[in-house]
């Protein structure tokens, strides 16, 4: 397990509004063992997707950054593609959930969801 607290370039960024959203789910789990795991996997329209779920597990080569006692792991094959994102959480009329903004994409899809 490999951990990172370099600058933000270095790794995945969430935002205060996306920590404090996460540190509210965990809460609602009862459990302290978990931490939000961010993949990217084939699939989509645009050939990649984005994953967000809460995982127990530690793989080998993950990336871990701890953001105010939030813990963001990434595997080490969706690391180079994660590198500098921004992971939010919006909240607004026309739309709630987590966003990624992600400077690696070359171009995405109209849901959001995938990326190539």
């Amino acid at each position: 397990m490999t951990v990172q607290s370099e600058a933000p370039a270095q790794g995945i960024i969430l935002t205060e509004t996306a920590s404090s959203k996460v540190k509210n789910l965990l809460e609602q789990e009862g459990r302290d063992d978990l931490r939000l795991r961010v993949a990217v996997q084939p699939g989509g329209c645009s050939g990649l997707r984005y994953q967000l779920f809460f995982d127990e597990r530690e793989l080998d080569g993950d990336v871990v950054r701890d953001f105010s006692g939030v813990e963001v792991v990434t595997d080490r094959m969706s690391a180079p593609y994660l590198m500098g994102a921004t992971i939010d959480f919006v909240d607004t009329i026309e739309k709630q959930g987590f966003t990624i903004d992600n400077p690696n994409a070359s171009g995405s899809c109209a849901c959001g969801d995938s990326f190539n």
